[in-house]
């Protein structure tokens, strides 16, 4: 056996080091180490070196060609890696049918775990995004990038930083971009639909990081998405699939994205003074494509011809309608049989009193549900402190819990405190667009009775009508910290004091006034 076949029987079948092998052969340790190296630099499949005869194998390793090396040279070629690893990210493809297709076309090929240990080689070559093999259509990587871009505010000059949104597909490394105010589950989500848009179809599972607009918690015992994100995944049929923490091999093909489009686009821009989010996206989207078309040296295609070839034909069809943002909150249905919800009210059935139940709400919607029935459909209200109050959702008489409540039962309890408690009593249900949306606040205030005492309710009640103050928790303050007498008696003292000043006969007063107008009225309606 020659020293060349023996050097590599012992290195690659029986592992030995160049020291081991110089021991048991005999062979010194630089002509060990050297036939090794020009067995690396030859890269061909080690059976058909072993299988060469000893001439033929003394040409191929010290370059003296022959005729019949040529032939054996050219007998030891490999498949295209390149057009191996575009098949693999075909779903359903793997390598043992792939080795099989190749060995019928070529009956010389080495054995199949060659061809692994090949291509496995082959995957360390390349760029580090893409030694992942990832099927055709079934991931996209969502991060935001740590570099923002500042946007100056023309009127003030204040200047905020534009978060930037990158996405990318698995397979092709295809990318998309987007710049938002924020980091908020609203504009994360809208970025997740510009995104679908711009693929023209959505993949089988999505993975972004673990920020609190997509993922609650991230723990062994299960993920909790953020309940806005989990309804638009659900809306377009995508499975989420958050990336485990301090585990970035997870979203490896997004990291790598994100830094090859700071470097590509972001330090393009860094001259550029932007005056909006939208004026950003648009330069950002013309220097895309460039990045996307760029062509990846050791695939010898661009990540766009990548999408066309593997990506497009294997993402879902996008829906007809686009995702609506929706809030997601759980309320309580009150004594007036409503609910609150930043700061208005939405009526339910009075049956619901006391209930808890779920609320989903758009920009232009809220839909009221109990154990997963829809009980109640409301426009949404644009002012805070406005009542969406629907008759159907009337009791025939209001009975909250054990008593009945009317206007009339609230007048006759502020009657026994005083006429200011009375007064501010209707003012109160004058405000509400609904009588009955008043009743909490008012049974509210009139229990202060119990712990103040009737004089000192009264005394703040002649106090808020002067303020026009009708929120509970600042009349209840100012009877806490007392703040209600200083105003009350400044208001006695000034009082007082015009009535001995305007204790005149040449004062004729406001009521003379308030007359002598009713009377030019009259006039006016007679001429008529």
């Amino acid at each position: 056996m020659s020293e060349i076949k023996k050097v590599l029987r012992l290195r690659y079948h029986n592992n030995m080091s160049v020291r081991q092998i110089q021991s048991m052969s005999g062979i010194s340790k630089s002509s060990v180490a050297n036939y090794i190296k020009i067995y690396t630099d030859l890269a061909v499949p080690l059976e058909e070196v072993l299988a060469l005869s000893d001439a033929d194998l003394e040409d191929l390793f010290f370059i003296k060609k022959s005729k019949t090396s040529q032939t054996s040279i050219v007998s030891l070629s490999h498949p295209d890696w390149g057009l191996v690893r575009e098949e693999l990210s075909r779903k359903g493809m793997t390598r043992l049918l792939l080795w099989e297709e190749y060995k019928a076309k070529q009956p010389t090929l080495y054995s199949y775990s060659q061809f692994n240990r090949y291509f496995n080689k082959f995957l360390c070559t390349i760029n580090p995004s893409m030694r992942q093999l990832h099927y055709a259509g079934d991931k996209l990587f969502i991060d935001y990038s740590g570099m923002t871009m500042p946007i100056v505010d023309q009127i003030t000059g204040e200047i905020s930083k534009a978060q930037i949104f990158v996405s990318v597909l698995g397979a092709s490394g295809y990318t998309f971009v987007d710049a938002s105010a924020t980091q908020s589950t609203k504009e994360f989500i809208a970025s997740h639909v510009k995104a679908f848009i711009f693929y023209g179809g959505v993949p089988n599972i999505l993975v972004p990081d673990n920020l609190k607009a997509a993922v609650i918690s991230h723990k062994k015992g299960g993920v909790v998405l953020n309940s806005s994100y989990a309804d638009m995944g659900a809306h377009y049929g995508v499975a989420i699939e958050p990336a485990r923490p301090y585990k970035p091999q997870d979203k490896s093909k997004v990291e790598l994205g994100v830094k090859a489009i700071q470097r590509w686009i972001l330090m393009r821009l860094r001259h550029h003074t932007f005056f909006s989010v939208d004026e950003l996206n648009q330069k950002i989207n013309e220097l895309l494509d460039g990045y996307n078309n760029k062509v990846i040296k050791r695939l010898g295609k661009s990540r766009t011809e990548l999408f066309y070839e593997l990506d497009e034909p294997m993402l879902h069809p996008l829906r007809a309608n686009h995702y609506i943002f929706k809030e997601f909150k759980t309320a309580t249905v009150g004594v007036d049989y409503h609910i609150e919800l930043e700061g208005s009210g939405y009526s339910v059935p009075f049956k619901y009193l006391g209930k808890k139940v779920d609320v989903v709400y758009t920009s232009t919607s809220v839909t009221i549900s109990h154990e997963g029935s829809i009980i109640a459909n409301h426009p949404r209200l644009s002012q805070r402190y406005h009542d969406s109050t629907l008759i159907e959702h009337m009791p025939s008489e209001h009975q909250y819990q054990y008593e009945k409540w009317n206007p009339r039962r609230i007048l006759n309890w502020a009657n026994t405190i005083g006429v200011h408690a009375t007064t501010l009593m209707e003012a109160i249900m004058q405000s509400k667009s609904h009588q009955v949306r008043a009743y909490k606040s008012c049974m509210a205030l009139l229990s202060l009775s119990k712990t103040y005492g009737h004089e000192a309710l009264e005394m703040v009640c002649t106090v808020a009508l002067e303020l026009k103050t009708y929120k509970v928790a600042s009349i209840e303050s100012m009877l806490k910290t007392k703040t209600y007498l200083e105003y009350y008696n400044r208001q006695k003292i000034v009082a007082n004091n015009n009535s001995y000043h305007n204790n005149h006969a040449n004062i004729r007063g406001s009521a003379y006034y308030s007359m002598e107008n009713e009377i030019a009225a009259n006039n006016i309606q007679g001429a008529r």
